[in-house]
């Protein structure tokens, strides 16, 4: 009997690329997201190519009774739900000095309480059954966080900290769910090209730059193994591991490169467009513009039960990037 998925921000970026992984392994797919023409595009799309059953239902996951409404609309119609999977986010390039309170409140009600809202949906439905799989999409600014982005890199550090809370609850009420997150490095999607932007210049990642289908990849397997993190990526790895042996050092390094790092040299369109409050139309898919420079694929991806490989690897990587730090500490005072 075939499986069914829930994916939260399905209709582009990486929840795009993740309804693909799945159906491409014979899943049936629940997509949410908030603009419905996109969302119905990819669930065709992936219906006629894959042969799997699908269902586009338009949500905002900030909005707590949509997402548990979304959730009972998929098990009426498809089937239990398996596996959950909280991908939509929202964010902005700004400094906190520019930015104003209803746009960080929103931003977390999407990044942050989205996922809160879709665990809740998801355990209550997968409580009475003994079984299912929740998978949190994390990043490596949840755990290391950059200039211009405090709005995303609250709201991941917020998910680290509810998803390990929950994730005690479910071992103390003796369930058979399993609840995991995915730890992303940067990725090409087309955020960067309608995230709110108050910077007057067009945003990008920060190098190295990964395809949509490497997290895919990441995400289908969290989901369909006993793994309580999955880290992807040697940068996610080095952010993490830096932050941990020389916080201070990190942070006058990206006082000093955290914002050329996520801007390019181009100006802004005057038209640009944003998300944060309305999800803008068009034909978007899992890329966004930097395919030229994105990898795709990454050779390392670190779980809890790598640690042995994890920490030599590590080790040597922070020794190298702890000493080349220590020579531009000069130039940083």
């Amino acid at each position: 009997m075939p499986k069914l998925v829930v994916i939260t921000g399905a209709g582009a970026g990486v929840g795009r690329a993740t309804v693909d992984e799945f159906a491409r392994h014979g899943w049936d797919v629940a997509l949410l997201s908030r603009e419905a023409s996109r969302l119905e595009r990819a669930a065709s799309q992936v219906r006629e190519t894959y042969g799997v059953r699908t269902m586009a239902i338009p949500t905002d996951v900030a909005d707590a009774q949509a997402v548990d409404r979304a959730a009972s609309h998929v098990e009426e119609t498809l089937g239990p739900i398996d596996v959950w999977v909280n991908v939509a986010m929202a964010t902005a390039f700004a400094t906190v000095s520019e930015l104003t309170a209803q746009e960080v409140e929103r931003g977390t009600r999407v990044t942050y309480l989205g996922q809160v809202h879709g665990m809740m949906a998801a355990l209550s439905r997968m409580r009475t059954r003994n079984r299912g799989t929740i998978v949190n999409v994390g990043s490596a600014l949840g755990y290391r966080s950059v200039p211009l982005q405090s709005v995303y890199c609250g709201a991941k550090f917020a998910i680290r900290g509810f998803t390990d809370s929950l994730r005690s609850e479910i071992i103390h009420d003796r369930l058979k769910v399993h609840l995991t997150m995915v730890v992303l490095p940067a990725v090409n999607t087309p955020q960067f090209d309608w995230a709110l932007n108050k910077m007057g210049k067009r945003a990008r990642p920060v190098a190295p730059i990964f395809e949509p289908e490497v997290a895919a990849r990441a995400i289908y397997f969290a989901a369909t193994h006993r793994r309580r993190e999955v880290w992807v990526g040697f940068s996610s790895v080095k952010a993490i591991l830096a932050n941990r042996i020389a916080p201070k050092l990190i942070d006058r390094y990206l006082a000093r490169s955290g914002y050329s790092g996520q801007l390019t040299d181009e100006p802004l369109p005057a038209e640009a467009p944003s998300n944060l409050f309305h999800p803008v139309p068009g034909d978007y898919g899992a890329h966004g513009r930097f395919d030229e420079e994105a990898r795709p694929r990454s050779v390392e991806m670190f779980t809890d039960r790598h640690r042995a490989l994890f920490w030599g690897l590590a080790g040597i990587g922070m020794i190298s990037l702890v000493g080349s730090l220590a020579k531009r500490r000069s130039g940083l005072r």
